[in-house]
């Protein structure tokens, strides 16, 4: 419903920030890496957004980049996983990160955020797996400009497009990633460059 909203922040909260758009204040739920990089009281912002509905309560989530949004919204896919323990996730880990934990099964990276056990993360883990190993993806990514008999190099690329990152910055990644060894290890070293 609400794809981002830009205003002054007027609050900031333990978990929220209040966005003051148009004399509204609008109260939305955020990871401590959003509410750091957001700016301070009174400067403006933009916050991306996802309204959470359930029975009687309309929230509000929202982060700084468009990559921790889409990654909020992959953990809050996998079964069991509400938006407090994806807030929890993504305040103790960049979503670039949370991609390597994730390709490389670290467990213990995603149980140090409060509330979330190795059964949870191993779950987060296999789910997230799956949806880079959706073949559908690949099919509708335009992966051109990489060699086609390298099916790694293209899986790598619709890998990173699911963990939220743009197609060109993917490609781009995957270029200097280099062409050598397994589709996780090309994923692994696309994410280093990602996050220079």
């Amino acid at each position: 419903m609400y794809y981002y909203i830009k205003g002054k922040i007027a609050k900031k909260c333990e978990n929220s920030i209040i966005i003051d758009n148009g004399g509204i204040g609008y109260r939305i739920y955020t990871s401590a890496n959003s509410l750091s990089t957001a700016g301070e009281q009174g400067s403006t912002a933009t916050i991306y957004t996802h309204l959470n509905v359930r029975e009687d309560v309309f929230d509000l989530y929202g982060f700084v980049t468009e990559e921790e949004r889409e990654m909020f919204l992959n953990l809050i896919s996998v079964s069991g996983v509400g938006p407090k323990a994806a807030l929890a996730v993504l305040s103790v880990t960049t979503p670039a990160k949370l991609a390597l934990a994730v390709i490389t099964e670290d467990i213990k990276t995603i149980t140090k955020a409060q509330g979330v056990g190795p059964k949870m993360a191993q779950r987060m883990i296999l789910e997230l797996k799956d949806k880079l190993k959706n073949e559908d993806i690949a099919e509708e990514l335009d992966v051109s400009g990489l060699p086609e008999e390298d099916s790694s190099l293209s899986e790598a690329v619709s890998a990173l497009v699911v963990l939220g990152y743009s197609i060109n910055d993917a490609k781009y990644a995957v270029g200097k990633a280099g062409t050598t060894g397994s589709t996780e290890e090309i994923i692994k070293r696309a994410l280093v460059q990602l996050m220079k």
